[in-house]
């Protein structure tokens, strides 16, 4: 399924949103610690683990377009939201429920994982966002990105 890119703008406004959430989490978690300093970073990545998905991305290069798989798992197409510019390509993905039922075998195991995708995919080089192709297939998004023509440097020999 063929997916329509969001306006840049808007969707940070929203991605602004998931980013101040994560913020919020990791002063809580400091200041569980009594305030202790030093852990910065373990606090920022434990509080993503809460809240985002983990993605995982591959990308690819060639002379004319890069093209970039995201591993979405668990989210549909009307979950996901996409912005593409000259150099980044950002994924928003929220799901309203986050309680998640798995059976295994006869068993129904019933777990909570975060209902939330923030992946911002820095680019190689830069793209046509208008030209791009965006498309959702059986959990993986895939981005077919044109590449901007690079400018040739000549030598003087």
């Amino acid at each position: 399924m063929r997916l329509n890119p969001s306006n840049p703008a808007d969707l940070q406004r929203k991605t602004q949103k998931v980013q101040l959430a994560v913020a919020r989490r990791a002063h809580e978690l400091f200041e569980a610690r009594g305030r202790e300093h030093g852990h910065d970073r373990e606090d920022w990545l434990r509080a993503e683990s809460e809240l985002l998905c983990p993605v995982s991305v591959s990308m690819s290069e060639s002379e004319d377009r890069i093209s970039v798989r995201a591993n979405v798992v668990g989210f549909d197409e009307t979950e996901l939201e996409v912005s593409i510019e000259p150099s980044c390509v950002t994924i928003l993905g929220r799901k309203e429920a986050s309680d998640t039922k798995a059976k295994v075998g006869e068993i129904e195991q019933t777990g909570s994982h975060p209902g939330q995708i923030l992946e911002v995919v820095d680019l190689a080089a830069e793209v046509l966002p208008e030209h791009a192709v965006v498309e959702w297939q059986a959990g993986v998004l895939k981005f077919e990105l044109p590449t901007a023509a690079r400018k040739k440097i000549e030598t003087a020999a």
